[in-house]
C-alpha cells in the first residue's frame, strides 16, 4: 500500500480537522510570505515583519516583564558557603549533624550510606551588602554590590537528587525529559518580538578546568510535544554561532534566496496536503536562518561596545564562548527583540574540590552576573526584563568525603533547601525571601517549590499559568502540571 494513503487512512479526527483547516493556514501563510520576499526572489528582505502575535487571548493580564534571562549555574551552588547564613555552625565546626535535622531527607546514593555526617561550615566568611544589609559569601562582591537590586529566595526545594532529574524538572516542569522548556513555553504563549533573530536562544559555558562532568543536553531548552519551531537555538562559542549560518563555497546570496523560494514552494504544497505544523516550522525557520546571516554577525561584534561596559563584565568578556562574553551577548539578544535567553554553566559540582574549585566559580561567575543588572539597569531595560540566577538544587552542610584532604572533600546534592535570587521585571530588590533552620537543612518559613517558582515567572510574564496548556494525548499539559501557586510576597 503507498504509505500516504496508509497514513490517510490512520489519520486521527483531529488530525482531520486539523488538515481541512489547513487551506484557510496556507492562504494566511500566504499573506505572509508575500511580505517576506518568498513571493519574489527579488523583493530579498525589502519587507520585513516585527515579531509573531500571541496566543489568542494572551497576556492574561498587564505583564510586569517582556523578557527573560536565565543564568543557569550548573551543577549545582551550595547555598551553605554562598547564599544562607548560618553564624552558628562555627561553634559547630566537624560535630555530627545530628540525627533528628537529618531523618526523612533523602539523600543521593553517594552519601546515603555514609557513616558520618560532620558538619562544614561556611568556608568563607559572610558580611552585608547594599542598604538591605543582605548577608552574602565574601566570594560574591559584584554580586553583592547589587543586593538592593536582586531578590534572594534562601527557601527553594526540590523533588530530585541528581543533576539531569534536577535541571530538567525546574526548567521544564517534570523530572521526566519530553515536556516543553520554559523558554519554548513563553515563546509559544506570547510570540516573538522579531523577525531577525529566534524567540528563544541558549548559550553554554563551563569553568576553564571543566571539573563538572554533567552535560547540557538539548532537550534542556526543547519543545517536546509543542511544534519545534518554539525551542531554543543554541548559538556555539566556536565558527559560526549557528550552524549552516554561512553560505555554502560558490553559493550567492541571491543563489540562495532562490533556492530557498523553490523549497518553500514545495513546502507550501505539503502543507496544504496534510497541515503539519512541522512543515510550517521547517518554511518559518528556513527564512529566519537567512534573515541571521546579517543580523547575528552585528549582534555578535561586540568590538564597538564602550570600554566602561567591557571592564564591568569582567576580563573574560572578551573570550568567546565564556560566561562573561555570554552575559554581555545576552544584553545585546534582549535589546534586540530576544524574548527569552537561558545561559548555561557548569562547574559548580563540588563534591571533592569545594575548597578549591568554588572561589575559582565564584570569580568567572560573580562579575558577569552583576554587570548584566548593572547594565540592564543603566539602559532601562531592568524594569521589564527578569533576570533569574538558579541552578538544580544547594549542597549539604556536611561534609562529603575526607576532610583532611584539600582536595578530597566537598558537599554532596541536596534538594530540602537551597538559594536562587531573581532580578527586575517585577521583583522586589533587596528583599529576602524565606528562613530555614539553623543547619541549613530544612525551610521552616516560606518554601518556595520548582512549580512555585515556574508559576511566578510566568506571572510576570502576564500569564495565568493555569491557562497556558498544550492538548496532548488526549491530555491538557503545562508547565506547572497540576501544581505551583505565584509567590506573592517577592513581587511587587
Amino acid at each position: 500500500m503507498n504509505p500516504f494513503f496508509e497514513r490517510d487512512l490512520r489519520i486521527s479526527r483531529r488530525q482531520f480537522f486539523g488538515k481541512a483547516a489547513s487551506g484557510i493556514g496556507v492562504l494566511a501563510l500566504g499573506g505572509l510570505l508575500s511580505q517576506d520576499g518568498f513571493a519574489s526572489s527579488l523583493q530579498g528582505l525589502a519587507h520585513q515583519r516585527h515579531g509573531t502575535p500571541p496566543l489568542p487571548g494572551l497576556p492574561h493580564f498587564a505583564p510586569k516583564a517582556k523578557r527573560v534571562i536565565v543564568l543557569w549555574q550548573g551543577g549545582a551552588p551550595s547555598q551553605v558557603d554562598l547564599f544562607d547564613h548560618k553564624p552558628g555552625l562555627a561553634a559547630h565546626r566537624l560535630e555530627e549533624l545530628p540525627e533528628s535535622v537529618r531523618a526523612g531527607t533523602r539523600l543521593s546514593t553517594m552519601t546515603a550510606s555514609q557513616g558520618k555526617y560532620p558538619i562544614l561550615p561556611a568556608i568563607k566568611p559572610f558580611r552585608q551588602y547594599g542598604n538591605s544589609g543582605t548577608w552574602m559569601s565574601e566570594l560574591l562582591p559584584h554580586i553583592g554590590s547589587v543586593a538592593d537590586d536582586i531578590c534572594l529566595v534562601r527557601t527553594m526545594n526540590t523533588d530530585a537528587v541528581n543533576h539531569a532529574p534536577g535541571v530538567t524538572f525546574f526548567l521544564t516542569g517534570s523530572q521526566i525529559p519530553g515536556r516543553p522548556s520554559m523558554g519554548a513555553w513563553a515563546s509559544y504563549g506570547l510570540g516573538s518580538m522579531t523577525d531577525e533573530l529566534p524567540s528563544f536562544i541558549v548559550m553554554t559555558s563551563s569553568d576553564e578546568k571543566k571539573t563538572c562532568g554533567q552535560l547540557f543536553f538539548d532537550y534542556y531548552w526543547g519543545s517536546g510535544f509543542i511544534p519545534s519551531k518554539f525551542q531554543g537555538v543554541q548559538f556555539r562559542s566556536d565558527g559560526d554561532p549557528v550552524l549552516y549560518l554561512t553560505n555554502p563555497p560558490g553559493m550567492s546570496a541571491d543563489l540562495r534566496r532562490k533556492v530557498l523560494n523553490d523549497i518553500a514552494e514545495l513546502d507550501h504544497q505539503r502543507l496544504s496536503e496534510y497541515g503539519d505544523p512541522e512543515i510550517e516550522t521547517r518554511i518559518t525557520q528556513y527564512e529566519l536562518a537567512f534573515k541571521m546571516q546579517t543580523s547575528v554577525p552585528e549582534l555578535t561584534d561586540i568590538s564597538k561596545e564602550p570600554k566602561s561596559v567591557l571592564d564591568m563584565y569582567g576580563p573574560d568578556v572578551l573570550k568567546k564562548g565564556t560566561y562573561a562574553h555570554n552575559c554581555l551577548l545576552a544584553r545585546r539578544l534582549i535589546e534586540r527583540g530576544v524574548r527569552f535567553v537561558q545561559l548555561m554553566h557548569s562547574g559548580w559540582d563540588q563534591h571533592s574540590n569545594l575548597d578549591t574549585q568554588l572561589a575559582l566559580q565564584c570569580r568567572d561567575t560573580d562579575q558577569p552576573s552583576a554587570a548584566l543588572v548593572k547594565d540592564l539597569k543603566q539602559r532601562g531595560l531592568l524594569d521589564d526584563t527578569i533576570v533569574l540566577w538558579c541552578g538544580e538544587f544547594g549542597r549539604t552542610v556536611f561534609v562529603q568525603g575526607d576532610i583532611n584532604r584539600r582536595d578530597g572533600h566537598g558537599r554532596d546534592h541536596f534538594g530540602k533547601c537551597y538559594s536562587l535570587w531573581v532580578a527586575g521585571g517585577g521583583f522586589k530588590g533587596g528583599k529576602v525571601h524565606g528562613e530555614t533552620d539553623d543547619f541549613s537543612y530544612k525551610v521552616v518559613k516560606d518554601p518556595v517549590g520548582v512549580h512555585d517558582m515556574q508559576a511566578t515567572i510566568l506571572h510576570q510574564l502576564g500569564i495565568d499559568h493555569e491557562r497556558l496548556t498544550y492538548r496532548y494525548q488526549g491530555r491538557d499539559f503545562r508547565l506547572t502540571d497540576v501544581s505551583g501557586q505565584v509567590v506573592r510576597p517577592i513581587i511587587s
